[in-house]
């Protein structure tokens, strides 16, 4: 028998048992589009804009439905009630973490965000004890951030007042925050070692930028040099790259809506005045600027699809299907925070989402930018003390000032890799 031969039975073996795997399946999952054999349905998504596709597929098979990125199946959950149904009401069958190999390259499966099982439960006890001893949720925290705020301040006086890419230095500030409590001491923004540490950093979200339908795992032992550097990892990348996006990200809306910069700063100047330092104690005092905080969270959509979620102890059922052990979750965080009939106007920045007829600040069990249940992030606290403070002592000190019309602004999210970021631009620091 010639090669060729073996090499046309092999393959047909390949694709009749692909065929017979993924028909195998579809009588127990959620329904989906028809997928191509080995591909899947990898054809009938567009990478560049997934969020669209998977709105697109929530319309003809309803809310939860079935994609093969390849030859596994991947459940999708599109909408507010299938996202808390399973991530909140049926949190600890969800709880576990879909395996992506970008994320297996850089963290190997160590650390608290992409491992899975015992290990998570451990490193996730581990970090939330830790960071309480450090003081998280603590008066001692606010006071690191406040410092910071206040560096962050002297450094952007250096610009005086000349254009500038504010891109870095919003980067710097929050990564400070976490050397400050896990090191007891900030670095000068010039700092070579704290340069460096920047430059591995951003060396890993390259790495987690890249594209995520492969698949490779490794199992490794919990308290490890290896694992808690990745854990340590973990907790610098996650508390540096989103906050300071959603930093970056801020400024531009602000400045894209100076009549909201104005009355956050009208209120800035009523509750906290020019010359005390912002505080968490303010924030209740300060409605519409809390408001839109919200809204700039809702609206740029930082993370549109989550980070992937898996049924990892067993065969689950979920309202009328079965979902096999193993199977990836994707949840659509964007159909939760861009629902028309909790926002209005979803794709529009509107403070008002968050504000009651009286203009005091209003709640939203769709309020979801840091995901829901077991696995939502363990910084939440942190950033958005973070977010407050940060933006409230910029526009306490700082006018913003465009390099064009505010009119002509960009705001249209770019996705690199799971995350959206703003487009590049340039601002004038005018001190007040």
């Amino acid at each position: 028998m010639g090669p060729v031969v073996i090499l046309v039975l092999g393959l047909s073996c390949l694709l009749l048992f692909s065929i017979w795997r993924q028909n195998s399946g579809k009588r127990k999952l959620p329904p989906g589009p028809t997928p191509f054999p080995i591909i899947g349905n990898i054809l009938q998504v567009d990478i560049k804009d997934i969020t669209k596709s998977l709105n697109k597929f929530s319309k003809v098979y309803g809310p939860v439905f079935t994609l093969y990125l390849g030859m596994k199946p991947t459940v999708v959950l599109h909408g507010y009630e299938a996202v808390k149904e399973a991530l909140i009401d049926q949190g600890e069958e969800f709880s576990g973490r879909g395996r992506l190999p970008w994320a297996e390259k850089a963290n190997r499966g160590l650390g608290i965000i992409f491992s899975n099982g015992h290990r998570w439960i451990e490193m996730r006890r581990f970090s939330l004890m830790t960071l309480r001893n450090f003081g998280m949720g603590k008066r001692t925290i606010e006071e690191h951030v406040q410092e910071e705020a206040r560096c962050l301040v002297e450094e952007l006086r250096k610009s005086k007042g000349s254009p500038c890419d504010p891109t870095f230095i919003l980067a710097c500030a929050p990564c400070n925050v976490i050397c400050s409590i896990v090191f007891q001491n900030r670095f000068d923004y010039k700092d070579q070692n704290f340069l460096n540490l920047m430059k591995k950093l951003n060396k890993n979200v390259e790495i987690l930028s890249s594209p995520w339908i492969q698949e490779n795992h490794k199992e490794s032992s919990e308290f490890t040099n290896e694992g808690l550097t990745i854990l340590a990892s973990d907790l610098f990348g996650a508390g540096t790259e989103t906050t300071s996006t959603t930093l970056r990200y801020s400024l531009l809306l602000l400045m894209k809506h100076p009549h909201v910069t104005a009355k956050v700063k009208e209120e800035i100047d009523r509750v906290i005045g020019r010359h005390r330092s912002p505080c968490m104690q303010h924030r209740s005092q300060m409605p519409y600027t809390d408001a839109v905080l919200h809204e700039i969270q809702r609206y740029i959509d930082l993370v549109p699809m989550n980070l992937p979620h898996a049924v990892v102890t067993r065969d689950i059922k979920f309202r009328d299907y079965i979902i096999p052990k193993g199977t990836t979750i994707l949840t659509s965080l964007t159909s939760v925070l861009h629902d028309p009939k909790e926002f209005p106007n979803p794709d529009k920045f509107e403070p008002g989402h968050f504000l009651d007829e009286s203009g005091n600040f209003k709640k939203s069990n769709y309020f979801m930018p840091f995901s829901a249940g077991k696995r939502i992030c363990a910084g939440e606290g942190l950033a958005r003390m973070e977010l407050f403070l940060f933006l409230t002592t910029i526009l306490q000190n700082f006018n913003l000032k465009p390099l064009m019309d505010p009119q002509n602004l960009d705001t249209t999210p770019v996705l690199n890799g799971f995350i959206s970021v703003p487009p590049s631009y340039q601002l004038s620091f005018i001190p007040v």
